[in-house]
């Protein structure tokens, strides 16, 4: 593909709560077994772009330990490869990312030394697959300057979250405004955008000598009405995981076999690092009804429309209902978890209760000395 790929992957979102205290927004993991940058790097794979750089600062252990290796996504070769780009100090500058255009403007050599004539850049905290091949064919055949890749949420979630655009009978986008606080627009940018090369350098450069740091209220917004700026309408399935409901609703997505099939059984597939875990075990007396179980879980309960990560402990007697347990949970005998999301790495003690509601998602963050040396 005649394209590079960038991904933004050093936020925070307060909106997370605890669940952000200890990994990006990027390294959340998704259906069992998955990372949310994971879609992102395999959509940019299955489109055949063979050079992407990863973008990360926030809380980053987990997630470049997640991107130690670009086999997974098939990055490894000779020509491209995947590469993780963290804030670092030198002689001119000793500033963090301060935004998604500084995150670009501070290893701007990545885009001056490639040769591609068009960048694909995409953030790492949304749940989807996509031809990017399309996308870029669009680009050219209607000229544009910046291409935005929207989705039309309907009544599905809140757009005043997003950057939402209104868009002409051509395609051409004649409103873009950023998370404003009240809208009517259900249209919202997906935070994945293809523009050309040369002119990112240049705008980018701009925006840092006029103390502009922001991808997209410094220059995409800004240069609404200079620019040519054309949506490319998505049909498929798209989910931003920024707050705790809606990451909450995406993983209980796939518990939709339909869903399933689309992302892991239809060509392409979605790609992520693999560990070497046992197949989960079903002791005597346990039941699942509806749920997605990870490799390396032990089940002794009883576990209704849930996902389990991998390797969770389930006591004898105990009972999950409507709930996401999260990777290397242990818990313990006659619990009752129901509405809720367990942090990884806990330990529930037997006998405890934890009970959300549908409208507000319960995170449970038990406070343990398993990991104290």
């Amino acid at each position: 593909m005649r394209a590079i790929g960038i991904i933004l992957a050093g936020g925070d979102s307060p909106r997370m709560r605890d669940l952000t205290k200890k990994r990006a927004t990027s390294a959340m993991p998704i259906a069992g077994g998955y990372r949310s940058i994971d879609f992102a790097l395999s959509s940019m794979a299955s489109s055949h772009i063979s050079k992407v750089a990863v973008f990360t600062q926030y809380n980053s252990k987990s997630l470049n330990q997640h991107l130690n290796s670009s086999k997974w996504w098939d990055f490894g070769r000779k020509q491209g490869g995947l590469f993780v780009f963290t804030p670092t100090q030198t002689q001119n500058n000793s500033y963090w990312y301060r935004g998604t255009a500084d995150a670009i403007a501070q290893n701007i050599d990545f885009l001056k030394e490639s040769h591609e004539p068009y960048v694909v850049i995409a953030s790492g905290d949304c749940v989807y697959k996509l031809d990017l091949n399309k996308v870029l064919e669009y680009h050219v055949q209607k000229n544009a300057d910046i291409t935005i890749v929207t989705k039309d949420l309907g009544e599905r979630d809140d757009p005043s979250r997003f950057g939402v655009v209104s868009v002409d009978e051509t395609g051409l986008v004649t409103e873009f405004e950023e998370k404003p606080i009240v809208t009517s627009k259900t249209t919202v940018s997906t935070g994945i955008y293809v523009v050309r090369r040369r002119q990112l350098i240049e705008m980018i450069e701009r925006a840092g000598s006029e103390g502009g740091f922001d991808l997209v209220k410094d220059i995409f917004v800004r240069y609404r009405g200079l620019k040519k700026i054309y949506a490319y309408p998505m049909n498929s399935y798209w989910s931003n995981i920024t707050t705790v409901d809606s990451y909450f609703k995406t993983n209980m997505d796939f518990l939709n076999r339909d869903i399933r099939d689309y992302f892991f059984a239809q060509y392409p597939t979605i790609a992520s690092r693999i560990e070497d875990l046992p197949p989960a075990k079903y002791n005597a007396g346990s039941k699942v009804k509806n749920s997605l179980i990870s490799s390396g879980c032990i089940l002794n309960g009883e576990v209704t429309d849930s996902i389990l990560f991998k390797e969770v402990y389930v006591g004898n007697n105990t009972v999950i209902r409507n709930s996401i347990i999260l990777n290397d949970v242990y818990i313990g005998d006659n619990t009752y978890i129901e509405n809720c999301i367990v942090e990884s790495h806990d330990t529930i003690r037997a006998n405890s209760n934890y009970v959300g509601n549908l409208d507000d998602i319960k995170v449970v963050l038990e406070t343990n000395d398993r990991y104290v040396l």
